[in-house]
């Protein structure tokens, strides 16, 4: 079996590293065979573990976001980041890069996206910004400060990373209808967060948006992923208390982690997840 990842191999806004064990928990209550769907893969380390807790499940990845594309470019952004390293050094740990420096390394950036049209901005910006601030283009990158995050080595690569898994590209709606008749199947449901910069994904999130992906869990098993800061939570709770809507989250147990975003920002992520012990309600 290949190795099993608890943290994504490239960063990701949003990755679930501090729930990996207990993840590991939720998922291994759940029989071999069971059919799982990742509608929202993104960094797909939750596909990764569910597949390796359970080999012989399906294991459905909703890679919108091209995680595989920047895996496999792994060799040429280390290529790269080995070229910007040498300028960076010249500065102190997570201090700002400036003048001459600073000019040479967007210089290094352009190049790079004109010669191959590629760049992995999130690892970049991680690289060189401030802690979780990314940016998605070289002119938006210019608006901000550089700073000194170069890692002394490589990231590794990671051929088997995504080994096993179906890889999807659609709309989450659309891979839900297509796997919402699977008998015993589980959605693993990590959306963007309300009230949280979602400005690395592919689309614009509106509340409307966040309170559509509830629809996905009646009558299913599920993990779901949500922070404090979405408030998400707090209104289920109220439609639980008007029996006209129901609370989607009623038969959830939940696990709390405190997550860190930068020296000054916190907040807190919960993973709400049914078991198989309780039957799913309303079932399709």
């Amino acid at each position: 079996m290949s190795r099993l990842y608890l943290s994504a191999p490239l960063p990701f806004v949003g990755q679930k590293r501090m729930f990996a064990k207990h993840f590991i928990e939720v998922i291994k209550q759940y029989p071999a065979g069971t059919v799982f769907v990742d509608l929202f893969g993104g960094s797909g380390l939750l596909s990764h573990i569910t597949k390796h807790t359970h080999p012989d499940s399906r294991v459905i990845y909703n890679d919108f976001d091209d995680y595989r594309l920047r895996i496999a470019n792994i060799p040429r952004t280390n290529a790269l980041l080995d070229r910007i390293r040498p300028i960076s050094d010249g500065f102190g740990r997570h201090k700002p890069i400036t003048g001459e420096a600073r000019e040479r390394i967007f210089a290094l950036l352009e190049q790079e996206e004109q010669e191959t049209g590629y760049l992995d901005f999130i690892t970049l910006s991680s690289s060189l910004m401030f802690s979780m601030k990314y940016k998605m283009s070289i002119p938006e990158m210019r608006k901000e400060t550089l700073y000194n995050n170069v890692r002394k080595a490589g990231y590794a690569e990671c051929p088997n990373y995504l080994a096993g898994l179906e890889i999807e590209s659609c709309d989450y709606r659309e891979l839900f209808e297509r796997f919402k008749v699977v008998p015993g199947v589980v959605f693993l449901v990590d959306p963007p967060y309300l009230s949280t910069d979602v400005g690395t994904y592919r689309m614009y999130w509106r509340l409307a948006d966040y309170l559509d992906v509830l629809s996905v869990l009646s009558g299913h098993n599920f993990v779901y992923f949500t922070s404090e800061k979405s408030c998400l939570v707090e209104l289920c709770e109220w439609m639980g208390r008007n029996p006209s809507l129901g609370n989607p989250f009623e038969r959830c147990s939940r696990k709390e982690f405190n997550a860190t975003m930068n020296y000054n920002a916190q907040y807190t992520d919960i993973m709400l997840f049914t078991t198989p012990d309780l039957p799913a309600v309303n079932a399709v």
